[in-house]
């Protein structure tokens, strides 16, 4: 199609536009002849992939080879754009100006005649049959508002019935000729009619509202409840207005600023300062310093009931590609199974088994609170919602629990933010980022309800990340955190080669008063382009290589969290990001997939630390993270972050992000934690053997085994695993003592940590170490054929595998299984009911089982325990008998 200057064509063509088409540009004009307006079946056509950005400025920048990157603050000269570019500047400043008239009217009457005064409504309403439609459909006076501000955002073609628009561009309209506006009104008038029935008897009026179906009333409605979501919860930068002006802000300086070094949601921070650098922060390492970090896990377990846990689950997790197998749904990560169960289920678990310790260390039941950040992607509230309900709560009540569910956010075009539309009334949306967790927990009284559990602080972490809790690096960073009443604390770890994360940084700045603020923050990869740090793979001897990893564990002050989050500014939004770098892929309504270069609006959770920095006098040179409100812990990588971010193709070799690579680290954490108890493991070789013949074994333990490591190893001693053996341990009371492992031994417990009750509000609630399983092996050898090794559809990482023959130990309530000097061969069960204790010894002519009921008197405590005792900064375990 000929591109045309509305300007200069003497054309009298009407301007129609598709949905998702750049705005400014009048790339497509249309005669009367070349499109049916009266057919409500056109296609939505996938736009083409915006042309590569023209920066309008040239900064020459190389990434520094020192620890620091300075970040210049000169103010940089703006540049109009070239002609046929969107007019960035202008919209922007129509926006901001609008936006500040709508802040200065304290009604909804006083906002809806800011908005009437608006040129693009006043131009919307002029089109013909659209009042018409509005009064048909019933529209309150809050919904009459929020659809106005979705027209003066300049996102009107959302709005669209027939898939296209019969808009005129204001700029158009300046230079209507006469003919033109005579078929301006044509057109109009014929947008008011349509063909009768048989087709012959002339044109009739359309009433528009009676003219919607069920689904685009209910697309209405949805698209309504949706702009309302994002103008409450954006208030604090001015709703679905503040919105715009923050994408078009945001790709405005990611087109025309690429080589500048100016931080996306900070250019007002630094024309505040003098300059800005950042450096490699130091922290405690706790594969290094191993006293203090034992002490530090120590200070953790000893403030649990001080602590809250919060997950951020809001992510829609596209690249896992996750369906229900039976319904064909698509489902969020936290549905993953993985290892056996979901991802949701690894975090309680994981938190479970640090309340058991407690709870072994000092005899209290500690339940902590759990608030999880939803969102409706995916349908992702209801999943975890029937998750939870499904469980029984984990046995936690109901009550110990917040779910609360995070607004989704327009998706926008790349080159000029306009929003990407699915289907009439039914903007493309996605959840805005894990960062608006912080504004949304104040909102929906998430603080005051720690508060009202007595909660100090609070331990963040992400459900893809199955290898958090790992240890002692939990707890240590929680422990530090309330220790030394620190605000916010990173757990941390060597990046490595190819990783799409960000990285931790001590940021430094001499502000305009003269003073010097430091404080750790984070950086996303996404931005590492503003900071003069090259992009891709992670070079030795680049500035990515010198900086830690950004892994999302986090421990909170809640108090100060809380201070941010109620700011009503951008500071409750932190680190607002628009990331364009991975293509926006959705479906129209005819069931064509299309692939877009765009994004959508998002925060980031970690950057709610800018907002902690400390000021000096004067520079600090050395030793300054001591001091500051802000601080970081190291650890080993694979006991830090390990994600499953992504499924990896069979053609594919790389393993990074992916359940697969998550599960090589489980094992070799395994290998870490059992090589030091005296057993013989075999090694495990590079990831590249892993794709080509699996695993060297499966080894899969209770976290509440540990979690400390120093705890665990003192139930392991001595024997070893062969190579091609599986071993999973799902019961906390167990001693292992000179066992060899040649095939698989399976132990599972009903109570592995405890037994539920029914508390006063009729629900289960764990009661940790009540009528706990108990298994005691000694001197045995397990001989088996094991995993069918060859089998092709064994799936590792979910823990599905095929097996020709195992050794099984099931413990039902509070059942117990000893076996002693004894070798059991080929497919074994032994199934040990409630109240009964199982002990095989040798006899004349193979095992010999005893099956014994356990006395009343040792009903709830077994017949055996292990007792946990602090010495200095380390827990000692010791057995006794009952």
């Amino acid at each position: 199609m000929a591109k045309a200057n509305a300007t200069s064509s003497s054309s009298t063509n009407i301007l129609l536009r598709y949905n998702n088409r750049n705005r400014n540009r009048n790339d497509f004009l249309f005669s009367f002849n070349s499109i049916n307006i009266f057919n409500k079946s056109l296609p939505f056509k996938k736009p083409p992939p915006p042309p590569p950005p023209s920066p309008l400025l040239s900064l020459s920048s190389s990434p520094s080879k020192s620890l620091a990157t300075r970040v210049s603050i000169a103010p940089v000269e703006y540049a109009p754009p070239a002609p046929d570019s969107f007019n960035f500047h202008q919209e922007i400043s129509r926006l901001q100006s609008l936006r500040s008239k709508l802040a200065h009217s304290k009604t909804l009457n006083g906002k809806q005649s800011v908005l009437n005064d608006d040129s693009r409504v006043k131009q919307f309403f002029k089109i013909g049959g659209v009042p018409r439609f509005l009064d048909s459909v019933n529209l309150t006076s809050r919904e009459l508002f929020l659809l106005k501000c979705l027209v003066a955002a300049g996102q009107e073609h959302v709005i669209s019935l027939d898939g296209i628009e019969l808009v005129e561009d204001v700029a158009v309209a300046s230079v209507r000729t006469p003919v033109k506006s005579a078929l301006y009104s044509l057109v109009e008038m014929i947008e008011g009619f349509h063909l009768s029935n048989n087709g012959n008897k002339g044109l009739e009026k359309i009433n528009y509202g009676e003219n919607l179906n069920d689904e685009e009333i209910k697309d209405l409605k949805k698209l309504l409840k949706s702009l309302g979501e994002v103008e409450e919860f954006y208030d604090c930068i001015g709703g679905v207005i503040g919105y715009q002006i923050m994408v078009l802000e945001l790709l405005f300086h990611s087109t025309f600023k690429k080589q500048t070094t100016n931080w996306s949601q900070h250019t007002k921070e630094s024309m505040e300062c003098q300059f800005l650098e950042i450096h490699p922060p130091s922290g405690l390492d706790l594969s290094k310093n191993t006293e203090y970090a034992s002490q530090a896990a120590l200070w953790g377990i000893e403030g649990l009931p001080d602590l809250g846990e919060i997950y951020p689950l809001g992510g829609s997790a596209d690249r896992l590609g996750l369906v229900d197998p039976e319904t064909g749904e698509c489902l969020p990560a936290a549905m993953l199974p993985y290892c056996g169960r979901t991802l949701l289920e690894g975090l309680i678990r994981d938190l479970q088994a640090r309340e058991f310790l407690y709870f072994k260390i000092y005899g209290k039941q500690c339940i902590t609170p759990v608030a999880i950040m939803t969102s409706s992607a995916k349908n992702n509230h209801e999943h975890i919602t029937s998750l939870c309900e499904r469980l029984s709560w984990f046995g936690r009540g109901q009550s110990s629990f917040q779910l609360f569910e995070q607004p989704l956010v327009p998706a926008v075009s790349a080159e000029d933010g306009q929003w990407l539309v699915a289907k009439p009334f039914a903007p493309v949306c996605k959840p805005g980022g894990h960062g608006v967790i912080w504004k949304l927990a104040y909102d929906k009284g998430i603080f005051k309800w720690f508060h009202d559990h007595d909660r100090k602080g609070a331990t963040v972490r992400q459900v893809s990340n199955v290898v958090a809790a790992t240890d002692l690096t939990l707890l240590a960073l929680a422990g530090i955190g309330l220790r030394h009443k620190k605000k916010l604390g990173f757990a941390s770890c060597k990046r490595i080669s190819g990783a799409t994360e960000g990285i931790n940084v001590l940021i430094e700045k001499k502000n305009l008063d003269g003073q010097w603020a430091y404080g750790l923050s984070c950086i996303e990869y996404t931005e590492f382009d503003k900071f003069g740090i090259a992009g891709g793979p992670c070079s030795t001897n680049g500035l990515q290589a010198e900086f830690p990893a950004n892994t999302n564990i986090l421990y909170v002050d809640l108090h100060s969290l809380e201070l941010v989050a109620s700011s009503n500014n951008e500071k409750s939004l932190p680190g607002m990001v628009l990331n364009t770098k991975k293509p926006i892929v959705y479906m129209d309504p005819y069931g064509n997939y299309h692939s877009v270069s765009g994004g959508r609006l998002e925060c980031t959770m970690q950057n709610i630390a800018d907002n902690f920095t400390n000021t000096y006098l004067s520079r600090c040179y050395k030793g300054v993270e001591d001091k500051l409100d802000t601080f970081i812990v190291y650890n080993e990588r694979r006991r830090v972050t390990s994600s499953s971010k992504r499924i990896r193709r069979h053609s594919d070799n790389s393993l990074h992000q992916t359940p697969d690579g998550a599960l090589l680290d489980i094992l070799r954490n395994a290998y870490d934690l059992l090589s030091h108890c005296d057993m013989e493991l075999p090694q495990i070789e590079g990831n590249d053997k892993y794709v080509e013949s699996g695993p060297p074994f499966l080894i899969f333990l209770h976290p509440a085994l540990g979690p400390l490591w120093e705890v665990t190893r003192q139930k392991f001693n001595g024997g070893s695993i062969s190579k091609g053996s599986e071993l999973q341990i799902e019961v906390a009371e167990f001693s292992w003592r000179n066992v060899q492992l040649d095939g698989s031994l399976i132990i599972i417990a009903e109570n592995v940590m405890g037994s539920t009750r029914i508390d006063s509000n009729g629900e289960p609630i764990l009661q940790y170490g009540n009528r706990c399983g108990r298994c005691r092996l000694q001197h045995v050898k397990v001989v088996n054929r094991g995993i069918n090794w060859s089998f092709g559809d064994n799936i590792y990482w979910k823990h599905d595998v095929q097996r020709f023959e195992a050794l099984k130990v099931i413990l039902h309530g509070n059942a117990e299984f000893e076996a002693d000097n004894v070798t059991i061969q080929g497919n074994q069960i032994f199934e040990i009911p409630d109240g009964y204790k199982m002990k095989i010894t040798p006899g004349d002519s193979g095992l010999q089982v005893q099956l014994n009921p356990l006395e009343p008197k040792i009903m709830d405590s077994g017949s055996w325990h292990w007792n946990y005792k602090i010495h200095g900064p380390h827990v000692q375990l010791e057995m006794v008998e009952t």
